[in-house]
């Protein structure tokens, strides 16, 4: 039996940490002894887990955060977050290891690996209209994903120049970095695959008054997205797992 997958969470609030982990699992088509998850934000990582993870799980998957690596005003917690994770993403840098970072992974993949991340090309949540590379549509984790698909959006920041020797698998006209891999075996999506329409709204009523949206505009997001139609984003997930996870 292949080693189960590691979600790495950072979302305070447990209705949503909740949500998100359920998510992540049934999109993927996984079942919930596949997948184990560790809340950053509530206790720190073990000591040396950067260097020992990949013993136990065969892949990590980092979540989406109400932080924001280019956040100004930290708290502790968040800093704490943050250097932890730089810490592993060296790790998983160096080592190739098998990593997917769903929005937030863009930003703290981003600097780990000697991006540009800013807020040049933030979106307000809803859906964002996202177009395959050629490298897209020929990397397996996006194989039979329609190379013009749509996928809920909603974040600060992003990544303005990608690093060295990334690849730039999807992109958006908002946002020119929407998916990227480096080496062979670390991805990072700007756009939320893990997120379908209740998804999204749960999310919205929660960081309503967060700064991703004008509130005013709430039920016009959630009309948008409970008439949306993302499912080509899950097929990434479904990809992933297959791949990283074979039964």
């Amino acid at each position: 039996m292949s080693a189960p997958f590691l979600l790495l969470q950072t979302r305070p609030e447990d209705a949503l940490a909740d949500a998100e982990y359920e998510a992540f699992v049934r999109l993927s088509g996984l079942e919930a002894g596949d997948v184990e998850r560790f809340r950053l934000e509530a206790a720190p990582l073990p000591a040396g887990f950067e260097n020992t993870w990949h013993q136990r799980y065969s892949a990590l998957v980092l979540g989406g955060s109400p932080f924001t690596s280019t956040d100004v005003d930290r708290s502790e917690t968040q800093i704490r977050v943050e250097e932890e994770l730089a810490r592993v993403l060296g790790v998983v840098i160096e080592k190739d290891l098998p990593f997917l970072g769903l929005c937030y992974g863009v930003g703290v993949l981003g600097l780990a690996s000697g991006a540009v991340v800013d807020r040049t090309y933030s979106e307000p949540a809803g859906i964002s209209h996202i177009s395959l590379t050629p490298e897209g549509i020929a990397d397996p984790v996006l194989s039979g994903v329609d190379p013009h698909f749509d996928a809920f959006v909603g974040h600060k920041e992003s990544t303005t120049k990608l690093p060295a020797e990334a690849v730039l698998l999807a992109t958006s006209d908002p946002a020119p970095v929407q998916m990227y891999k480096l080496k062979n075996n670390i991805y990072a999506t700007q756009f939320h695959p893990e997120l379908d329409p209740d998804g999204l709204i749960g999310r919205i009523e929660a960081y309503r008054e967060n700064g991703y949206f004008d509130p005013e505009d709430f039920d016009a997001i959630a009309h948008l997205a409970r008439n949306a139609d993302v499912t080509a984003a899950h097929r990434i997930l479904a990809n992933f797992a297959k791949i990283y996870l074979p039964r």
